[in-house]
C-alpha cells in the first residue's frame, strides 16, 4: 500500500498551525494539517483567546463600566447570571472564525485530517480518529500544537469550584466571591472581567506585584482603576493549600490563613501540548512543562521538524506563533520571502482597562543603565477621552536622551490594544517622538494623545539639555 506524501504535514491548526500551512501552500507545496479536536481553530478561538475576549466585551456592556464616567449611572446584574448567558455573541465570533479558517484551508488546497497524530520517526506520522488508522509521510513536519492551563497535581480541578482558565467559560453561574490564585495574563484578566460583573474579587499572587513585565507605572494606574471597581489584591501571598467544603472553596495563605470563597480560578501557567506526539522518541529535545525547544528559524533538534507558537513558550501570543510559523516554513523550503521576525513585538493585556506595550520599559532602561526620558498625556486632557468619559487613560512615551530614538510606548485605557501599533511603526523605522509632533492627527482621538506625549517628552528633553531646545 503506498502512503501518502506531503511536502509539509502540520500537527494543530491554531493561529500558528493555519498560518504556516497556509505560507507553504501559497508557494505550491502539498500541505496537511492533522487537528484532534472536532473543530479548527485551537485555544485561540475554542477556549483562549476569542471566548475571554468575548466575555470581556459582554461585562463592560452589561457592567455599564463605560457609561459610568459619562453618566455617573450604577448598574446592577439580574441574579442567578451564569457566564453562558454572557457568551451569545461568543457563538457567533467563533462560528464565523472556524468558517474563515476552514475556507483559508480550501483556498490554498490544504487537506484537513482529524485524528491523534504521533510521529513513527522524523518524516512519518500516525493518525488515529474513529475512523481508523492512517500513516501518511511529508519532507517537513510543523508542530503548532499549542498549551493548555497547568495543572499542578496539589489542586483538586473540578470544573464546578475550582476552576482553570478554559473551563472558567462553562461556569454555570456568576459566584458572589471569587479567589483568582496567580496574578499573570490570564489571571489579571479574569480577575478584572468578574469584579465588572460584579463578583467581590480576590486577586492572590506570591510575588510583590503581578504582571512583572508591564511598565510598573501602568501597572500601578492599573491596580488602582482595578480598586475603585472593587478588586482586592493579596499581593506576596503563597497559597499553601484549598480544598472544597460542599459548596464553598476553602484556601489557606501563607501570612492571611484561611479564606473561604464561592469559586477559586487558579491560573498557574500552561504547558505544551506535546503528550502522546513521541517527539522525544525521535530526538526532539523538550524543556520545562514540555517546551518544544527551537533555534531562531523555529527548527527542533530534528533538521526537518519545525515548531511555533505557544508549543514554544514565550511570548505565546497569537500574533507572533502567526509569523513565527511564516519564518519557520519560508526557512524550511528556503523561500525568498519573510525570512525574520520583527524584534519589536507589541503585546496587550485585556484587562479592564486594556494595557498594550511595545519596546523597553522604563524599569528595564534604569536596570540596563540606558539613558532615557520620558513623555506623558493622560486621556483626560484630551477631548475623545472626555467624549468616551475615560478619564484614566494615558500613553507613556521611552525615549532616548542622545537623539530622542523611541524606545519604548505604554499605554492603559480605551484603545489601547490598537493605538500602540503607531509606536510600533515609529520604532521600526527607527523614528524619534519628533515623529509624533511633526504628524498630523485627525481631532478628536485618542491617537493625538501622542502628540501631546511627545511635547512632554520635548520638553523634558529640553530640561535635560537646553543647548538642544528648538521649538
Amino acid at each position: 500500500m503506498t502512503m501518502e506524501h506531503y511536502d509539509l504535514i502540520v500537527i494543530g491548526s491554531g493561529p500558528a498551525g493555519e498560518k504556516g500551512a497556509a505560507q507553504a501552500a501559497y508557494f505550491g507545496k502539498r500541505v496537511a494539517i492533522i487537528e484532534r479536536a472536532e473543530h479548527v481553530g485551537g485555544a485561540g478561538i475554542n477556549t483562549g483567546t476569542v471566548p475571554s475576549k468575548t466575555l470581556r466585551e459582554a461585562a463592560l456592556y452589561f457592567s455599564g463600566i463605560r457609561q459610568r464616567g459619562l453618566y455617573g449611572i450604577d448598574y446592577s446584574l439580574k441574579e442567578n447570571l451564569s457566564v453562558k448567558d454572557f457568551m451569545h455573541r461568543e457563538h457567533m465570533v467563533v462560528n464565523k472564525e472556524r468558517h474563515i479558517i476552514e475556507r483559508n484551508l480550501q483556498r490554498h488546497n490544504i487537506d484537513l485530517i482529524h485524528g491523534n497524530a504521533s510521529l513513527v520517526d522524523a518524516h512519518t506520522v500516525r493518525v488515529e480518529s474513529p475512523k481508523g488508522e492512517t500513516t501518511l509521510a511529508a519532507d517537513f513536519i510543523l508542530i503548532a500544537t499549542g498549551s493548555s492551563p497547568h495543572h499542578p497535581p496539589e489542586i483538586p480541578f473540578d470544573g464546578d469550584l475550582i476552576f482553570d482558565s478554559d473551563t472558567i467559560l462553562r461556569m454555570n453561574r456568576i459566584p458572589k466571591t471569587m479567589a483568582v490564585v496567580g496574578g499573570g495574563v490570564i489571571g489579571s484578566e479574569y480577575a478584572s472581567i468578574f469584579v465588572a460583573l460584579g463578583v467581590d474579587v480576590t486577586l492572590i499572587e506570591s510575588k510583590e506585584r503581578i504582571l512583572p513585565f508591564i511598565d510598573s507605572e501602568i501597572i500601578e494606574r492599573l491596580r488602582y482603576q482595578l480598586s475603585l471597581i472593587g478588586l482586592h489584591f493579596a499581593l506576596g501571598e503563597k497559597m499553601t493549600e484549598i480544598s472544597r467544603h460542599e459548596h464553598h472553596v476553602h484556601l489557606t495563605l501563607e501570612q492571611a490563613g484561611e479564606m473561604e470563597f464561592d469559586v477559586a480560578l487558579i491560573s498557574a501557567g500552561r504547558q505544551s501540548n506535546v503528550q502522546g506526539l513521541g517527539l522525544e522518541q525521535i530526538g526532539v529535545t523538550l524543556g520545562n512543562r514540555g517546551l518544544v525547544i527551537v533555534n531562531e528559524k523555529y527548527q527542533t533538534s530534528v533538521p526537518n521538524i519545525y515548531a511555533a507558537g505557544d508549543v514554544i513558550g514565550f511570548p505565546a501570543l497569537a500574533s507572533t506563533s502567526m509569523e513565527q510559523a511564516r519564518v519557520a516554513m519560508v526557512h524550511a523550503f528556503d523561500l525568498a520571502y519573510k525570512e525574520h521576525m520583527s524584534s519589536i513585538l507589541p503585546l496587550a493585556v485585556y484587562t479592564i482597562p486594556e494595557m498594550s506595550s511595545v519596546g523597553l520599559t522604563e524599569d528595564e532602561c534604569k536596570a540596563n543603565n540606558i539613558a532615557c526620558l520620558i513623555g506623558r498625556a493622560y486621556y483626560e486632557h484630551n477631548a475623545r477621552g472626555q467624549i468616551i468619559g475615560d478619564m484614566s487613560g494615558m500613553i507613556k512615551l521611552v525615549f532616548a536622551t542622545a537623539d530622542k530614538k523611541l524606545l519604548g510606548a505604554h499605554i492603559i485605557g480605551e484603545q489601547a490594544s490598537e493605538l500602540i501599533h503607531i509606536a510600533s511603526h515609529v520604532m521600526m523605522a527607527s523614528g524619534s517622538i519628533d515623529v509624533f509632533i511633526d504628524a498630523v492627527y485627525n481631532y478628536p482621538t485618542l491617537a493625538d494623545t501622542y502628540k501631546y506625549a511627545a511635547y512632554d517628552g520635548l520638553g523634558n528633553f529640553e530640561k535635560w539639555n537646553p543647548s538642544n531646545k528648538k521649538r
